[in-house]
């Protein structure tokens, strides 16, 4: 039996979605930049993919733009905002527990001159919104704070945190990496006081190469990629239609079982925890089953045992999880995020992500946690 649980890194793409890529590739292969029918052909059905995304996340169509993936849209908004509005100040505010093309890109541009403030978190994975509000000076340009943690899966206060922003500097831009909460928590754009947000396609059960960017009208982002007019000017290079196609299909399909999608991702973490928890002795949870945590992301830690050791251990069984975030966890050193929330050590070293979709079923569940606890029983014994 397989098992995948490791959804929060990627997810496998819907039927539907396979087919929309595979379509745009066979039929749609013309340059949407060509005057010819097959550019115009293409072009349009660009154009209604960015209308139904930009409809699903609640702002207008000249305000959403196609990128590479989550990356780059955090990217060309960070960098964008900083480059094109250093002159109103040098002052940038972000979390310690970041995705690390943000940690990464603000570390960069603090080697550029750039003043950082690395806002602390609770033991729960949550800022503090005072300090936060201490944090913004008048020369502060730009916040940036994820939605949803990809590790824990703690949720932001994001229409709260906005307004605290705007507040205190009005001038002050809000950026969000929207990336682990497309899709599995509801939010409409428009009732929210955030000038950028980066989604991602294979996030969504959609191609992986292909994400998307918001930027409200008129804030002043300066392109980080040069060439040709594409994307109104802000991301140049030939779009990547099968992607956009499938990321639309992907979207689509969010839009009509959203509410269902959810309450089984919401199921299926529960009754997760609860079994484990009856099942298997000294386990520690790191996310909550509280509307304050994503219905998908489950992390905790398996005291005596070695999360790496486990998780190859599992996938023996068929079992596909994770121990962090699969854009470092090939990197040595222990995770940021679990470290920002002072646990201790030994709690990291042991600790596993495992993160579902509403794809996965009860029993992949049950079978799951029985590979788990005898994997567990087997290491702890080795290890004594």
């Amino acid at each position: 039996m397989e098992v995948y649980l490791d959804n929060a890194a990627t997810t496998k793409p819907k039927k539907t979605v396979i087919e929309a890529v595979v379509k745009a590739m066979e039929e749609n292969y013309g340059n949407p930049s060509s005057l010819h029918r097959k550019g115009v052909e293409v072009e349009k059905s660009i154009k209604n993919a960015r209308k139904l995304i930009a409809k699903t996340l609640g702002c207008k169509d000249q305000e959403f733009y196609f990128t590479s993936g989550g990356t780059e849209s955090n990217n060309i908004a960070i960098r964008g905002i900083a480059e094109a509005n250093h002159r109103a100040g040098k002052h940038i505010v972000t979390t310690k527990i970041e995705h690390p093309s943000v940690l990464n890109t603000f570390k960069d541009l603090e080697g550029r001159g750039y003043e950082v403030t690395y806002l602390d978190i609770d033991s729960g994975g949550f800022i503090s919104l005072e300090k936060l509000e201490a944090s913004i000076r008048e020369d502060t340009i730009l916040v940036s704070i994820m939605h949803v943690n990809n590790e824990v899966g703690s949720i932001q206060p994001i229409q709260e945190i906005g307004r605290l922003i705007k507040g205190k500097n009005s001038k002050t831009l809000f950026h969000v990496d929207a990336i682990q909460s497309f899709g599995k928590i509801k939010f409409i754009l428009s009732n929210l006081e955030v000038d950028t947000m980066a989604i991602s396609g294979h996030k969504v059960h959609g191609p992986k190469g292909i994400g998307g960017l918001y930027v409200k009208k008129g804030i002043k982002i300066k392109p980080i990629v040069t060439g040709g007019g594409h994307e109104m000017g802000l991301r140049a290079g030939t779009e990547n239609v099968p992607g956009i196609l499938g990321f639309a299909e992907a979207v689509r399909i969010i839009m009509e079982e959203q509410d269902q999608q959810i309450k089984q991702m919401k199921f299926l973490k529960s009754y997760f925890i609860e079994k484990i928890q009856g099942e298997i002795k000294d386990v520690v949870i790191h996310s909550g089953t509280e509307e304050s945590f994503a219905p998908h992301i489950i992390n905790m830690s398996f005291m005596g045992t070695k999360s790496e050791v486990l998780l190859h251990s599992l996938e023996g069984d068929g079992i596909y999880v994770s121990s962090g975030s699969a854009c470092s966890s090939k990197k040595k050193g222990y995770s940021h995020v679990l470290s920002a929330m002072k646990i201790k050590e030994a709690l990291i070293d042991s600790s596993l992500r495992i993160s579902v979709s509403d794809t996965n079923t009860k029993d992949e569940i049950d079978y799951a946690v029985t590979q788990i606890k005898k994997q567990v029983e087997l290491l702890r014994k080795i290890m004594r």
